[in-house]
């Protein structure tokens, strides 16, 4: 079963991270503030903010600005540039697919 508030603003399901209830419970549950931001010298994530925070939007794919530079900026850094760009693909794929038939949707049978 997944869980709505493990659905992130960027694309990614908390739950499905190698770091869940290890090191972090998702942005979610921490408002946008998960164990790496301190590490990159960032109170709150960037996407988190500007999607949920500045503009309230439950996920970047109902930005009218989407993909923005924000949102193609933001990397794992542990990643080759390939898988970078690959995950960035995968992420614009699920917000948009998220954004055709809503999150609860999303959440049952796309991930």
């Amino acid at each position: 079963m997944k869980y709505i508030d493990l659905a992130a603003p960027c694309g990614i399901y908390c739950g499905d991270c190698e770091h869940i209830r290890q090191k972090c419970t998702g942005c979610g549950q921490v408002q946008g503030k998960p164990y790496w931001t301190k590490k990159y010298g960032v109170e709150v994530c960037p996407l988190y903010d500007c999607c949920s925070n500045k503009k309230e939007l439950e996920h970047c794919g109902l930005c009218t600005d989407f993909p923005c530079e924000i949102f193609s900026s933001l990397r794992d850094p542990s990643l080759s540039d390939e898988d970078a760009e690959q995950a960035l693909s995968n992420r614009k794929r699920e917000l948009q697919l998220r954004k055709e038939i809503g999150t609860k949707g999303w959440l049952k049978g796309s991930i």
